[in-house]
């Protein structure tokens, strides 16, 4: 099917097509599901999807959306084909009953000031239409992309419309992000799980990832922001939309230009679509959209959730009426977030009173630090200083970066990372446990490389304890806060649940110290 003259964007249209782009396959590189941005990249192409590709998701949960009016996309990650399912495919000697790994909303709306993203967490005790109470993601086992387009809909209330459903498996997110270049991630604590001597009700994804900022690639990004074992949906929600996050601030349009031929085609083969988004004419309605949209920040809508039931025997999470009903007018209007946001960016200033708050939240850590340090410093393993806090929080415990579960003492990890070009630099991160029953860490990284990727775009900046600090917000809370020297660069790193105050993140930074020369 070819495009008419009249159908066509513009020359300019489609530089702004790119940008537009750049947006959503961030959102969809997250979920592995980006069928709808390989339409935008090359608007010009037909939209058929190659020999062998998934086919259309027929649903009737679909409905079209007018021209220039809102649209919500749903995103599945799953891990299998739903025609995994022998009911759906009866050449197969069993069921391998397939799941959506993640289910993630998006809204863009020319009325809104931002594009609305909600993670739904697999977890969550909802009415699946047909089959009664269970788990948001076993809509998917159960009933394929429709059942779980229209769970979602029978949660946030019957008006609630859908315009498209994106579907796609891991592999096409493991090449998306090898296409790109890969992701620098601020990785909190040690993610370590091996299946080796554990009995087969034991086994789970095996996954090796160190801490501390560095460049994830492939399937080490998908075993990160798949990492579940020992994790709450809720910081794994927020996992998933930090990386998020580091992917937008990377990725440029230039990237997605130079790789588009190959990300196409990855992301043809991997990805199942409602049969409206096979439609050329619907394309370019989401397309101009996306246009109108290409400016607006992303406004991730929090899920607050509270756990029930047993994590031996199945733990749900569950939201009241109230809860949904609040998530779901975030979702239709987001420019309050943006708005919070902006006036949250303006500088903190360093008063008297945001000091005292700042002590009386933090207790003395300089003792505990000297401790962790002592034989890396003693070492001279680093050709910089290693900085580490004199003030912790109060639950605050430095935690071994080495094997999980060891009974080593705490020390920093000492490593090396490359830039986008090679080149080496030497780096060392710090882990600081807040809360094991919540999964909260905290962390204090350093490297001789001046410019990562993460320091790109501060919020503000303020001055605390003499040292002029660099704030990078996420809404009105501080993610990260970083001290820049001649030869080195530090930060402190929020929890991903972004569980330490504002106050508590400057007085860590303000109190960075060190010993020996």
């Amino acid at each position: 099917m070819k495009l008419h003259h009249e159908d066509r964007p513009p020359r300019e249209g489609l530089r702004f097509l790119l940008r537009a782009g750049l947006s959503v396959l961030v959102i969809v590189l997250l979920t592995a599901a980006a069928t709808a941005t390989a339409g935008l990249l090359k608007i010009k192409d037909e939209i058929a999807a190659p020999p062998g590709a998934p086919p259309p998701i027929h649903t009737k949960e679909v409905t079209e959306a007018k021209p220039g009016k809102p649209q919500t996309i749903v995103i599945l990650g799953s891990d299998r084909r739903y025609a995994d399912l022998k009911k759906n495919n009866p050449l197969l000697e069993k069921s391998n009953p397939a799941r959506s790994d993640t289910i993630l909303l998006v809204r863009m709306d020319p009325d809104q000031q931002a594009t609305a993203v909600l993670s739904i967490p697999r977890d969550l005790k909802v009415l699946i239409p047909g089959y009664g109470i269970n788990k948001i993601n076993a809509a998917y086992s159960l009933g394929g992309p429709g059942l779980t387009a229209a769970t979602i809909k029978q949660l946030f209330g019957g008006d609630f419309t859908i315009n498209h459903i994106i579907n796609v498996q891991f592999k096409g997110f493991r090449e998306a992000v090898d296409a790109v270049g890969c992701v620098y991630t601020d990785v909190d604590r040690r993610y370590y799980h091996s299946n080796l001597g554990l009995p087969v009700s034991e086994h789970y994804a095996e996954i090796d990832v160190r801490p501390g900022y560095q460049r994830l690639c492939g399937q080490r990004a998908l075993d990160y922001v798949r990492f579940r074992h020992a994790d709450t949906d809720i910081v794994r929600a927020a996992r998933q939309q930090d990386f998020l996050r580091s992917a937008k601030d990377q990725l440029s349009t230039s990237a997605l230009i130079n790789q588009r031929s190959k990300l196409i085609r990855i992301l043809k083969g991997a990805t199942q679509t409602d049969t409206s988004l096979r439609s050329v004419g619907e394309v370019i309605k989401l397309a101009k959209l996306a246009i109108f949209s290409a400016d607006h920040p992303v406004a991730q809508i929090k899920f607050p959730a509270t756990f029930t039931g047993d994590p031996a025997t199945g733990e749900y999470v569950e939201a009241s009426e109230q809860t949904i009903q609040t998530l779901r007018n975030q979702f239709f209007h987001a420019s309050p977030q943006v708005r919070k946001k902006t006036a949250a960016s303006t500088p903190v200033r360093n008063t008297t009173g945001n000091a005292q708050a700042a002590r009386a939240r933090l207790v003395s850590g300089r003792t505990a630090g000297e401790n962790a340090v002592a034989r890396a410093v003693a070492q001279r393993r680093l050709g910089f200083r290693l900085y580490f806090p004199g003030k912790l929080t109060p639950a605050g415990r430095y935690a071994s970066v080495t094997e999980s579960g060891s009974l080593t003492a705490p020390s920093p990890r000492i490593y090396t990372i490359r830039d986008r070009a090679g080149h080496p630099h030497q780096a060392y991160r710090l882990v600081v446990l807040e809360s094991l029953d919540e999964g909260s860490y905290y962390g204090i990284q350093g490297t001789d490389w001046r410019t990562p990727p993460l320091l790109a775009h501060p919020t503000s900046s303020t001055t605390v304890g003499g040292k002029r600090l660099l704030l990078f917000k996420s809404g009105s809370r501080l993610r990260f806060v970083a001290w820049k020297r001649k030869d080195a660069v530090y930060w402190i790193s929020n929890s991903l649940t972004l569980s330490l105050s504002n106050a508590q993140m400057l007085g860590i930074a303000g109190s960075l110290t060190h010993i020996g020369p």
